[in-house]
């Protein structure tokens, strides 16, 4: 079976960390870019972090720069995004999304597989 798994999430006081893992069944994430975007509820889908296949290009939106690192190991074909100095507003269900193969990893690559998804609450 195709998927991609995120793992995880959890509730974590604010200024606590979380580190989330996206890791792939039956496709290979090692020559793709991955990125991970969450959801809020009532808002829409917002790009969180994104990684080039090889690792080499890393990109953040706004919100998270500084807060989050994503990072990936090939080998394990998996992608990590550690969220330290978490705030009540990252609260979301967080996804992974492969993109094209040998991608930078831009924001704007074409990400066509999608996890569940894995619920990070931040309390006050």
């Amino acid at each position: 079976q195709v998927q991609l798994v995120e793992s995880g999430g959890g509730l974590v006081q604010a200024g606590g960390s979380l580190r989330l893992s996206c890791a792939a069944s039956g496709l290979s994430l090692s020559l793709y870019a991955v990125g991970w975007f969450r959801q809020a509820p009532g808002k829409e889908r917002e790009f969180v972090a994104s990684i080039s296949w090889n690792g080499g290009n890393t990109y953040y939106g706004d919100s998270v720069k500084g807060r989050f690192t994503i990072s990936r190991d090939n080998a394990k074909n998996t992608v990590d995004l550690q969220m330290n100095s978490l705030k009540p507003e990252d609260t979301a269900v967080y996804y992974c999304a492969r993109g094209p193969s040998y991608g930078s990893g831009s924001p704007s690559n074409n990400y066509n597989y999608w996890g569940q998804g894995t619920q990070v609450t931040v309390s006050s």
